[in-house]
Order: C-alpha cells, then sequence, then structure tokens
C-alpha cells in the first residue's frame, strides 16, 4: 500500500507541475500579446510591409518583407542599385531569384508545403491564438541571456518536410521578464551546410505603429537589420508576386 501511495503522490506531483508549467506558459504569452497591442488589433491587421536595411559586411543592403493575413509573402532587396524578387508567394505557389544565375526559379514542392504550413498560421505572430493552430507551447523556466533575465518558452508548431521526411518545428523564444517582449529566439538548423546548429535571432528598440510594437532591430546569423519604417494593411501588389520566367 505504501509503494501505490507514494506513486499516487508523485503522479498528483508531476500532472500539478505540468500544469503549473502550462499555466505559465499562457501567462507569458498572454502578457506578451498585450503588451505588444492586444488580441483585437493583431487579429484586424491585414497585412505588414517591413523596410528595412541590411548590414552586410559594411555594405547596407535596403530590404522590403511584405506578409499579409491570407498567406501572401514578398521580399525584395536593393543590391547595388538592382531590385531583385528574394521570396514571392501567393499563398499556393512560389518563386525565388537564384542568386549565383540571377535568374527566377520556382520554389520546389517541400517548400511550398512549408510555407502554406506557417504563411498563415505564423500572421502576424506565431503566439496568437497558437492553440488554434495546432501549435504547443511549454514553459521551459526561466533564463538569462546577455544579462536579461528571460523566461523561456519552447513552440512547436506544425512538422515540416525535409529531403522527404516530416521534421518537429521546434523554436525556442526568450521573453523579456521585465518589459513582455521577445528578445531572442533560437531554432536549429534542420538542412544545409549548417545542419544541426542553432540559429540565433535577436529583437531589440521595439516601436509602436498604430498601436502596435514590432522590434526594430533585429540580428540573424550575426547579420545586423535596422527597420526604416513599417505600414500596415496595404495590399501586396499581385503582379508583383506572378513568376517571372527569362
Amino acid at each position: 500500500m505504501k509503494k501505490i501511495s507514494l506513486f499516487v503522490s508523485s503522479l498528483i506531483l508531476l500532472l500539478g507541475t505540468t500544469q503549473v508549467l502550462a499555466q505559465n506558459a499562457d501567462e507569458v504569452i498572454n502578457k506578451y500579446i498585450e503588451t505588444i497591442g492586444g488580441k483585437q488589433k493583431l487579429e484586424a491587421l491585414s497585412s505588414t510591409k517591413m523596410e528595412l536595411v541590411a548590414n552586410y559586411q559594411g555594405m547596407e543592403i535596403p530590404v522590403e518583407v511584405s506578409n499579409s493575413k491570407d498567406g501572401k509573402m514578398l521580399v525584395k532587396i536593393n543590391l547595388m542599385g538592382k531590385e531583385m524578387t528574394q521570396v514571392a508567394f501567393d499563398g499556393v505557389s512560389g518563386w525565388s531569384t537564384n542568386m549565383m544565375t540571377m535568374k527566377a526559379e520556382k520554389m520546389a514542392s517541400e517548400d511550398i508545403e512549408n510555407m502554406k504550413n506557417t504563411a498563415t498560421r505564423d500572421f502576424p505572430d506565431p503566439f496568437l491564438n497558437y492553440q488554434q493552430k495546432g501549435y504547443k507551447a511549454e514553459y521551459i523556466g526561466k533564463e538569462t541571456k546577455e544579462g536579461t533575465e528571460c523566461h523561456k518558452i519552447k513552440l512547436t508548431k506544425l512538422p515540416q518536410s525535409i529531403n522527404g521526411e516530416k521534421i518537429d518545428d521546434v523554436t525556442f523564444y526568450y521573453f523579456d521578464t521585465e518589459n513582455n517582449v521577445v528578445v531572442m529566439s533560437e531554432a536549429e538548423i534542420k538542412e544545409g551546410p549548417m545542419k544541426g546548429q542553432m540559429a540565433t535571432s535577436k529583437m531589440s528598440n521595439y516601436q509602436e505603429v498604430d498601436g502596435i510594437y514590432f522590434p526594430f532591430t533585429m540580428n540573424q546569423f550575426g547579420q545586423e537589420m535596422t527597420v526604416k519604417k513599417i505600414t500596415l494593411n496595404s495590399a501586396i501588389d499581385s503582379k508583383a508576386l506572378e513568376f517571372k520566367a527569362e
């Protein structure tokens, strides 16, 4: 009987701990959503257009990133005075410019499938109504990142297709405990020469745009990016998304 009682007590303790962690995850996420503008304003967004400058080896490269609620995405860069489309996705199919040949190429079927899974679900924020999207959030605990105390949340999204295999899509997010905003994210690279390494993104300098807060300073793979302007609810040019074969 003592062994059974001990087992039951341990089970209750385990379930109780799990419930507390789940509750903490939602508390952190809810504070974050409220801090950056609130659920109602985020749900009302139809699109975002971000104009930024990426610093690459001392060279400033203008970049324009547009996303919409219906899954459209357009990424344009200006390289030495020449504008080119880096990513164009209309919600169904997509294409990009091969930086070696400088020619337009249609996206592979796996890339299209992955974009379909995330394009609408992650707009305007993956944490907005995350449970309805089929995502799972887990509270890991507190951790200090670059001198800032953070809540660490593990977000598991829908699996990605990588070389014919379904791979869990997991990202760790760090929320500043004082300001309730995301300051860093980490995700394992699934393919390519850097496979297995952690891709780290940093976000700071949050500023308000029409009642919603966005990070205006970002760093990805050590590359600094500074946002110059953000425009909300402007339509993405459908012609710019059309495949342009040469």
